[in-house]
């Protein structure tokens, strides 16, 4: 199987030429998914493919030549390869635990290649895995060394996807502008609601009703990226911060999965600060 994702100005003919081209190269359309946003006037496509090898190869071959015609933006990516994704983590690890069964289970279509913290909390855990850990401890002396090391990481595991996994430390602006929609940040939904230290404990004295997590795009803007996937769940004054915790890391845990999966099957497109999901 493969994907091809586009976008390009919205125009007539787009799908027709597509499908035909998919099917002048004795290819099969598996799945196919569009939208034209009315506000921005931009079309974006996403379509699954399979085919004998040498139909794959001609395709691939053929579409620049059409991909020129509608001036698209468009890759086509090979869906029997996992994508690569480094996990970054700090003492949390709820997330990671999640990520790490559901890529055993071949629930999703990742590779992970490293797990980067600034804590040894979870050193024994990427071990048990099989999977290299690196300790990168920060402190406010050594962040422009260590942020070199962890590019030598990416570059060396060939990572495509960075997964903050509810690691605590704040990126760069540079690094967040050169690794642009390839992080992947977890945070509580309270945000910006209740910020700093203990969100659960603000929420619960303030009475909330519903609490949960939003996965996103890190930018330069903390926790304003854009957002992939989103959860809540109820509570009501029956909930302490202890059991609004218990249900926040479950809804961390699912939404960052969700954001992942979105990732690596090719369904994140993304336009100014907005996403659209096909």
């Amino acid at each position: 199987m493969h994907i091809l994702c586009l976008t390009c100005q919205d125009k007539k003919g787009i799908v027709a030429a597509v499908s035909g081209n998919i099917a002048e190269n004795n290819c099969n359309i598996e799945e196919s998914s569009q939208f034209n946003d009315p506000r921005s006037g931009k079309f974006y496509m996403r379509v699954v493919f399979s085919g004998e090898e040498k139909s794959i190869e001609n395709f691939i071959q053929s579409f620049p030549k059409l991909g020129n015609r509608f001036q698209m933006h468009w890759q086509i990516s090979n869906a029997d390869i996992p994508v690569k994704t480094l996990i970054m983590v700090s003492q949390h690890d709820h997330c990671l635990h999640h990520l790490l069964y559901q890529e055993k289970k071949s629930a999703l279509p990742i590779e992970i290649t490293a797990i980067v913290s600034n804590h040894k909390t979870t050193e024994d855990l990427a071990k048990s895995f099989g999977i290299p850990f690196h300790f990168l401890p920060i402190d406010k002396n050594n962040k422009d060394e260590q942020e070199k090391n962890l590019r030598t990481i990416i570059k060396e595991t060939e990572s495509e996807l960075i997964v903050m996994a509810r690691y605590m430390q704040i990126l760069s602006e540079k690094f967040i502008f050169d690794f642009d929609n390839r992080i992947i940040n977890i945070h509580h939904s309270f945000l910006p609601g209740f910020k700093g230290a203990r969100p659960y404990h603000q929420a619960y004295e303030r009475g909330v009703k519903s609490i949960g997590a939003t996965a996103h795009f890190a930018t330069a803007d903390l926790d304003e990226g854009p957002i992939i996937s989103q959860n809540v769940v109820s509570v009501n004054h029956k909930h302490t911060p202890e059991k609004m915790q218990a249900l926040g890391r479950d809804t961390e845990s699912h939404t960052l999965f969700e954001a992942v999966k979105e990732f690596s099957e090719r369904r994140v497109f993304v336009h100014d600060r907005r996403t659209i999901i096909l």
